[in-house]
């Protein structure tokens, strides 16, 4: 699957129908003075959120989206149909910009969830709203008004509770495909992960929770170095992060301070978020070379650490353990 999470589309409301001049025709009625209706209102384009997409890649063939324009008036005073509304289908987890000034315009989050993003323009007056005593029989009508015209920018942040994040190769595809039934792509060269992969861990009370493999970040990455750039907004979503280190690299605890001297430079609070910290690949490693490790960070941080290996399995239950109990504690808040 491609992931794509940016786009830009042009959305126009339906133009507005146009008032009609007429006159009142009838038999017995000599002075039936005017009766032209005024036209029906352009339809919207509206976005609507739904579950069953997982990325923007539509747009980036599709860019443009109108909606109907207003019918014109009738005669007799009657009012010309509505356009229909133009509804465009998003990923739950969309935040809709205006491309030209940048204002935040909506955030689609729930399922269901609308945002009118063009409205429709209002239809023409008839020539029966300018009958008056100083003109009995007015001859002219309003045209209707043209739809809003707006370039939208659409950013896509995934809704995960739990972003697992770590420099490539720390394991995090291997340790997402070992807690949930998501199945990444996984290889011992950096960088396998090329799109975020979302996966649903099961709690003991049965409901699941999503964790979120965000791709390898690297040295930069707050720059655009890397793949990161594009990915650390996914991580602005989560309440939990899921720190992995591997413990086979030459130096653990500086790949630790890389990341978090990234998501520091990125901002948005990311530095702040709640961590854990999983020691992957012990099972490779000997036990002092653990104790070294977590002697060492646990002069960083106070974030707990848990020593696990994602493929023999090693300390999943009470990383898991811990991963619940600490988002108790932050959705309580």
């Amino acid at each position: 699957m491609q992931f794509i999470d940016l786009a830009e589309i042009e959305v126009e409301g339906g133009k507005g129908g146009d008032g009609i001049v007429a006159f009142r025709r009838e038999k017995y009625v000599p002075a039936g003075g005017p009766a032209g209706g005024n036209g029906g209102y352009g339809g919207s384009v509206i976005l609507v959120a739904v579950e069953n997409l997982q990325t923007l890649l539509d747009f980036r063939y599709d860019r443009h989206f109108k909606a109907d324009d207003g019918k014109r008036g009738g005669p007799n005073n009657r009012t010309g149909a509505t356009g229909s509304d133009r509804l465009i289908q998003v990923p739950c987890g969309t935040f809709v910009y205006d491309a030209d000034t940048n204002e935040l315009l909506g955030d689609l989050v729930t399922s269901g969830q609308t945002l009118i993003v063009a409205a429709g323009g209002k239809g023409g007056l008839g020539n029966k709203h300018f009958l008056s005593n100083q003109n009995r029989a007015p001859e002219y009508a309003l045209p209707g008004l043209p739809g809003e015209l707006r370039r939208l920018r659409l950013e896509l942040k995934l809704l995960a509770e739990v972003g697992i994040i770590g420099l490539p190769n720390a394991g995090k595809s291997t340790l997402i495909a070992a807690l949930s039934s998501a199945r990444p792509k996984i290889a011992d060269y950096p960088f396998t992960t090329l799109i975020p992969n979302l996966g649903v861990v099961r709690k003991p009370t049965g409901d699941g929770t999503v964790f979120a493999d965000i791709p390898g970040l690297i040295e930069g990455a707050h720059a655009g170095v890397g793949l990161g750039h594009d990915f650390l907004r996914h991580i602005e979503r989560t309440r939990l992060l899921l720190h992995l280190i591997d413990l086979t690299a030459d130096d653990p605890i500086s790949d630790y301070q890389t990341i978090q001297q990234e998501l520091i430079a990125y901002g948005r609070g990311l530095g702040e978020r709640p961590q854990i910290i999983g020691f992957n690949k012990v099972d490779a490693v000997t036990p002092e070379k653990i104790e070294q490790a977590r002697s060492h960070l646990t002069q960083l941080t106070a974030s707990p650490i848990f020593p696990i290996s994602a493929v023999t399995r090693t300390g999943l239950d009470s990383l898991l353990q811990t991963i619940w109990d600490t988002l108790d504690r932050v959705n309580s808040l």
